[in-house]
């Protein structure tokens, strides 16, 4: 053995301790902003469950097997479903990856005419996305009490135009969003992305207060349509819709939708 040889053997724990100095660092730096997103986020899903509070009694339900959900031994999704009176089902699920932590915050209505509200609120590292879309799972889009829905609704889209907008890709479902916010924002916006949460809640439940509970046969044209929906985005895909398919199969993703996501089994 050459005395080149014996200097690199040499080198090489160094070299070693500084790579493990660096992932040690780089695992504290991500800890660290996970500890602190997590905060933000359970404390926007409070303000937003505080605002929903306000207009209706919020009735816990068990989500019985899907209260927790894991995906790949990195993916811990907490699972959390209500009823809220005069409205329909709601789902609450929140995730920490460590570098991302995200909620997904579901209304289903079956007792009025109003859209389904998806919102994704996800905390990546220093920088933010919010994602709030209402779907149009209504026998009538151009109907006027519904027309007057959507007015309102998209009173809360203008009071965000002036962030920034992100691009998202073409989808089956395109059609059925009438009205959709998807924004980025960054850590310091924090406030103002609760205020957007609670928002899209607030704005969303003023306008059902309005209106006339559905009949009993206006009520199963919506559980109907919602199904459908359902079913098409198992059959169909959909982003989220596509790890839950690979994570845990066809059948029980749609058992998980049925059930818990949004909750057509319960309403029927």
């Amino acid at each position: 053995m050459n005395g080149s040889d014996v200097k690199k053997k040499r080198k090489w724990p160094k070299v070693l301790l500084v790579i493990l100095i660096i992932i040690g660092l780089l695992c504290g730096f991500i800890a660290m902003n996970a500890s602190k997103n997590i905060k933000v986020m359970n404390r926007t899903v409070d303000s937003g469950m505080e605002t929903l509070s306000s207009f209706a009694k919020v009735t816990p339900v068990d989500p019985g097997e899907y209260k927790t959900i894991k995906m790949y031994g990195l993916m811990k999704f907490n699972v959390e479903q209500y009823d809220v009176e005069d409205i329909g089902n709601l789902s609450v699920m929140t995730v920490n990856m460590g570098f991302m932590q995200m909620v997904s915050y579901v209304i289903t209505p079956y007792k009025k005419n109003m859209p389904l509200l998806s919102m994704d609120f996800m905390y990546i590292m220093g920088k933010r996305k919010a994602y709030a879309e209402f779907y149009d799972l209504v026998p009538d889009t151009a109907d006027p009490e519904y027309a007057k829905v959507l007015e309102n609704i998209k009173g809360f889209q203008d009071k965000y135009s002036d962030l920034e907008e992100l691009q998202t890709d073409p989808a089956w479902y395109d059609d059925l969003l009438t009205v959709a916010v998807h924004k980025a924002v960054k850590k310091s916006d924090d406030a103002r992305m609760e205020d957007m949460f609670c928002d899209a809640i607030r704005c969303y439940m003023e306008t059902a207060s309005e209106l006339e509970p559905l009949t009993d046969e206006e009520k199963a044209e919506k559980l109907e349509i919602t199904q459908k929906y359902c079913d098409d985005l198992v059959e169909k895909g959909g982003v989220s819709t596509d790890v839950f398919k690979k994570a845990l199969g066809e059948e029980a993703t749609k058992d998980f939708f049925n059930k818990v996501f949004f909750g057509t089994e319960k309403y029927r």
